[in-house]
C-alpha cells in the first residue's frame, strides 16, 4: 500500500486544480500551502456526484490542512489500513481525483501496471525479433562482413557481439553464401516469454527455428543449418540505452566446426 499512497500524492500535485494554482508554482508546501489544498479540495468534493446523499454523511466532504499535511510528510505503514478515519480520507481524496472511491483507484493502478508490465514485454520481445531479422539480413549479405548491422541492437563491446564477429569473420573469409532463391532458407522465432525482470538487465527465453543453406564459394559446397533450440537473451541498460549484451545459444559455432 506505500505505493499507493505515493502514487495518490502524485496525482494530487499533477491535478488540474492544483497545477493551475498558486500551489503549483511551489516545490515544497508549507502550512499555508495545505490550508490551501484543503480549500480546493472541499470546493470539489461539493460538487462531486458521489458524494450526494447518504455518502455525504457518511464520510464528510472536507479534508482539514493539518490532515493533508500529515499524509504528504508522514511515511505510512501498512498498520495504518485499520484506520477507519484515515480510510475515509482517502476515499475522500480519491473521489477529488474523479474515482468512486479509494478501492476504484487501486483497481485502476493495477490494471494500469498490468497494461504497462505487458507494454514492457513486448518492448524487449521486439529487441530479439529485430535482431534475429537483422542477423537472417546479415547471412544475406555474406560473404561480406557488416557486423554495423546490429549497432542499434547489441553493445559493441559485450561479449556476445565478441563471438558473434568471430564465427561470422571466420565463415565470410570461407566465402559462405545464403541461398535464398525459393525461399531455401528462412527462419521462424517463437514463445518468447521474459524470465528475468529487473531494472537494469532483463533476460528473454525464445524458441527459435533456423532453415539456411549455404554453398562455399566456387565449389558450391552445401552446408545446412536446421535446427530448432531454446536461446537465452541477456538484455541490459547502459546509459538509459537497453541493447542485448549476451546470448546463450546451444548451436553457436556448428558451422565453423564443418571444415
Amino acid at each position: 500500500m506505500k505505493t499507493i499512497y505515493n502514487s495518490i500524492r502524485e496525482e494530487i500535485v499533477k491535478h488540474s486544480k492544483i497545477k493551475n494554482s498558486v500551489l503549483g508554482n511551489v516545490r515544497d508546501w508549507k502550512r499555508s500551502h495545505y490550508i490551501i489544498l484543503s480549500e480546493i479540495i472541499k470546493d470539489q468534493l461539493s460538487e462531486s456526484e458521489e458524494l450526494k446523499g447518504g455518502k455525504k454523511f457518511e464520510i464528510g466532504n472536507t479534508i482539514s490542512h493539518v490532515t493533508l499535511q500529515r499524509f504528504f510528510e508522514n511515511d505510512y505503514q501498512d498498520k495504518t489500513h485499520n484506520d477507519l478515519r484515515f480510510l475515509k480520507t482517502l476515499d475522500k481524496i480519491c473521489i477529488f481525483l474523479g474515482f468512486k472511491d479509494l478501492n476504484a483507484y487501486i483497481q485502476f493502478v493495477r490494471e494500469k501496471k498490468q497494461d504497462s508490465d505487458s507494454d514492457d514485454e513486448a518492448f524487449f520481445s521486439n529487441i530479439v525479433y529485430q535482431y534475429c531479422s537483422t542477423a537472417f539480413e546479415f547471412y544475406k549479405k555474406f560473404p561480406e562482413h557488416n557486423t554495423q548491422l546490429f549497432k542499434e541492437l547489441v553493445f559493441d563491446d559485450s561479449p556476445f557481439l565478441e563471438r558473434a564477429t568471430h564465427f561470422s569473420k571466420e565463415l565470410c573469409d570461407r566465402q559462405f553464401q545464403l541461398v535464398t532463391k525459393n525461399n531455401r532458407s528462412n527462419f521462424e522465432v517463437f514463445d518468447i516469454h521474459m524470465v528475468t525482470d529487473e531494472p537494469d538487465k532483463k533476460i528473454l527465453e525464445t524458441q527459435e527455428f533456423w532453415n539456411l543453406l549455404f554453398k562455399v564459394g566456387e565449389t558450391g559446397e552445401e552446408n545446412f543449418v536446421n535446427q530448432l533450440n531454446t536461446q537465452i537473451y541477456f538484455i541490459r541498460k547502459i546509459d538509459n540505452v537497453w541493447k542485448i549484451w549476451d546470448n546463450y545459444n546451444p548451436d553457436a559455432g556448428r558451422l565453423n566446426n564443418k571444415k
